[in-house]
């Protein structure tokens, strides 16, 4: 059962034929923009965003507390369990009205645009303090490196909201790991805007509610706990994608670099070349993001640069509020290592269906890299337990690949 094809999201169903009205509206008007983003948005980027960006960052920054924590020093939410054990019932019912035994997919980042064979290269000339677990030394990685949408459902690319992740599983890692169900592998992860959707956990489980109801945008703008500043601030940076090859992606949550430093990562393509959309403003083809990719590679390899930010500001470069953009003005990013994508052919029945196999958690690495803050002590158990049932719906048993996986 092939549940990686794309079709219609379902409509709102909250219980209100106004809200449903509103939302319906509301996501029909943004994927109408998304037909004509491409016309505009360079010239926007240019000059607009980032100024806009900083003016959002320090409008949220003015409502928030400093609470006068140490670098890389985490704080405990209150009932922090609580909103995982929501998000976690929530992403369960969604799943379920959703799919079906044997074509499950995941809860987030649901569409696979493609899976592919990778190299994670350590850089030798990297400052002495990011010398610390996997950069300690110049070595080389195999990796698979998972590109996919925004989820939860699995839309027609055009339609979808202008948003895309990539998932790197490092193999042959060596040390022990946190999660103690994979012993070789290290995970990384980014979506394409440098912030999080939501800030925190409890934010994250309001919006996984509305989630359920199709109807997310009733999670940024209400009248109980609006989230306006973080909807702009996705706004400036989500847009119609030209390629999974040619956005950057962010941690947005932090990481240990060892003890005592915490670190922000992200990914960056090295090219500058941008796909052309086909059709446009009328209809493009529904998978043209994995059809870029699949141009791409048989032209030749694809490499990436990965990038650290060092928190240097407690406050301004917060560990548990994810909504926060932190400033290069106070921590440049520096590139540390280099992810490059062989040329190859990857988008087999065979190799799209392995995708369904593979299960990434922040928590597949090493102390030295422990993920830090809320929203990172949710997705412990958060992917775990999701990933637990998308298997046990699909009857697939957990899976730690090696990187020597053929594929016909």
């Amino acid at each position: 059962m092939n549940s990686n094809v794309s079709r219609p999201a379902p409509r709102a169903n909250t219980g209100s034929l106004l809200k449903n009205f509103i939302s319906d509206s509301g996501l029909a008007l943004l994927r109408l923009e998304r037909r004509f983003d491409p016309f505009v948005r360079p010239a926007f980027d240019a000059v607009l965003r980032d100024p806009l960006a900083r003016l959002t960052t320090a409008l949220i920054n003015s409502r928030r507390p400093d609470e006068g924590l140490a670098i890389a020093q985490e704080k405990l939410m209150v009932d922090e369990e609580s909103f995982t054990d929501s998000i976690v019932r929530s992403f369960t019912r969604q799943m379920g009205d959703l799919w079906k035994p044997g074509g499950f997919e995941r809860g987030g980042n649901t569409k696979t645009q493609g899976i592919v064979r990778g190299e994670f290269t350590v850089h030798e000339d990297i400052p002495e303090h990011v010398k610390r677990g996997i950069y300690a030394r110049p070595q080389t990685f195999r990796a698979w490196v998972r590109f996919s949408g925004p989820g939860p459902y699995i839309t027609p690319d055009i339609d979808d909201v202008g948003f895309m992740s990539i998932s790197i599983k490092l193999l042959g890692v060596p040390g022990p790991k946190l999660m103690e169900e994979e012993k070789h592998t290290l995970d990384m992860f980014g979506v394409s805007t440098p912030t999080f959707v939501t800030p925190d956990a409890k934010a994250n489980a309001a919006l996984q509610i509305e989630s359920v109801k199709n109807a997310q945008i009733f999670y940024f703008v209400n009248f109980r706990d609006s989230h306006v500043l973080d909807l702009i601030m996705q706004s400036l940076f989500i847009k119609t994608q030209s390629s999974p090859f040619e956005a950057p992606y962010f941690s947005c949550v932090p990481y240990l670099m060892g003890e005592g430093q915490a670190m922000q990562y992200s990914v960056w393509p090295k090219t500058k070349k941008r796909t052309p959309i086909p059709r446009l403003p009328l209809r493009p083809p529904d998978d043209y993001l994995r059809q870029a990719m699949v141009a791409s590679l048989a032209e030749g390899d694809v490499e990436f640069d990965i990038r650290l930010q060092m928190q240097t500001d407690p406050h301004r470069m917060p560990i548990e509020n994810a909504g926060v953009l932190w400033p290069e003005t106070l921590s440049p990013r520096i590139t540390v290592a280099t992810l490059r994508l062989p040329r190859q052919t990857f988008d087999s029945p065979a190799q799209m269906e392995f995708a369904k196999r593979l299960s990434y958690n922040p928590w597949h690495t090493i102390a030295e890299h422990r993920p830090l803050g809320n929203q990172s002590r949710a997705r412990k158990r958060m992917y775990w337990e999701l990933s637990q049932l998308r298997h046990r719906m699909n009857a697939v048993p957990h899976f730690e690949p090696t990187g020597d996986e053929v594929f016909e």
